[in-house]
């Protein structure tokens, strides 16, 4: 498994991580044992939120006994990121993961609480260990400039963003800002929304023969391309070990220059998007 820095965190992260957004709703032992495999084969990174239902508790179970091998992330809604919210949202999130610390907290997107209030609040659990780093998810290049006017440079850990092959929007703007700030982009929901590209579909045709080159799958192939400059990281999700594992053998294939120009004709990036894409 690939592992990469983090942004300015001074941690290098699994390239390949771990999402949990709808799997609490499953039966908790299949999806216990795709988190602990996707451990065991190098997805040390798991992402969560408060908004998840039960996944954080799902992960107390997932990690016990390995909290120091993880690098977790979990987000605050905007309703409860006022500073006093952001503090009290973080004291339940570390409650129901079993932890004292997470390795990155997220304002989950932009809402009505003031910008410098979320980021004060962050500033001090980080001051307080409650946290290590905080950073941000959807948020646009004005959004993220704001959060910099804010905060100052360096301070920013990560922007999680919608990022499938389908959806290249943030490779106009927001992915080139975050290179030049040195701050790490998440790819999050990176099969799309049950869209992935059939076989039977133009895209679809050249991720199978990319594939079948590379002994791979068109899954494995397709986050493959979604980390492929060093900025980027992706969490997909698995509901099943043996999902895991698959998702799991992508941090290590490496992909030409001409597959990656194939995947890039198949699937363009499309014209800059008015406002940034989200689920």
């Amino acid at each position: 498994m690939e592992q990469r820095p983090f942004g300015p965190t001074q941690r290098t992260v699994a390239v390949i991580g771990q999402g949990t957004w709808q799997l609490a709703g499953r039966s908790w032992a299949p999806a216990i044992a795709a988190l602990r495999r996707g451990l065991e084969l190098g997805m040390t990174h798991i992402d969560t939120a408060e908004m998840y239902g039960r996944a954080e508790e799902l992960i107390r179970e997932a990690i016990a006994g390995r909290r120091d091998e993880v690098f977790l992330v979990s987000k605050v809604l905007p309703e409860n990121a006022s500073r006093r919210g952001t503090r009290l949202a973080c004291e339940r999130t570390l409650a129901r993961l079993g932890t004292d610390h997470v390795d990155v907290y997220l304002l989950h997107w932009r809402g009505r609480e003031p910008l410098e209030e979320t980021l004060a609040a962050f500033e001090q659990l980080a001051s307080e260990g409650k946290i290590r780093s905080w950073g941000v998810s959807n948020f646009d290049v004005t959004d993220l400039e704001e959060a910099v006017k804010i905060a100052g440079a360096g301070r920013i850990a990560c922007n999680q963003v919608l990022y499938h092959l389908k959806q290249r929007g943030i490779e106009h703007d927001v992915l080139p800002w975050c290179e030049a700030h040195g701050v790490a982009l998440v790819g999050y929901s990176p099969f799309g929304h049950d869209d992935f590209p059939g076989p039977r579909t133009a895209g679809g045709r050249v991720l199978a023969e990319i594939a079948a080159a590379q002994g791979a799958t068109p899954r494995q192939v397709a986050l493959a391309f979604l980390v492929r400059r060093p900025a980027l990281f992706t969490i997909p999700k698995a509901g099943r070990a043996e999902h895991a594992a698959e998702n799991a053998r992508a941090g290590s294939l490496a992909l030409s220059d001409a597959e990656l120009a194939r995947i890039d004709a198949a699937f363009p990036r499309g014209a800059r998007p008015r406002e940034l894409p989200t689920l």
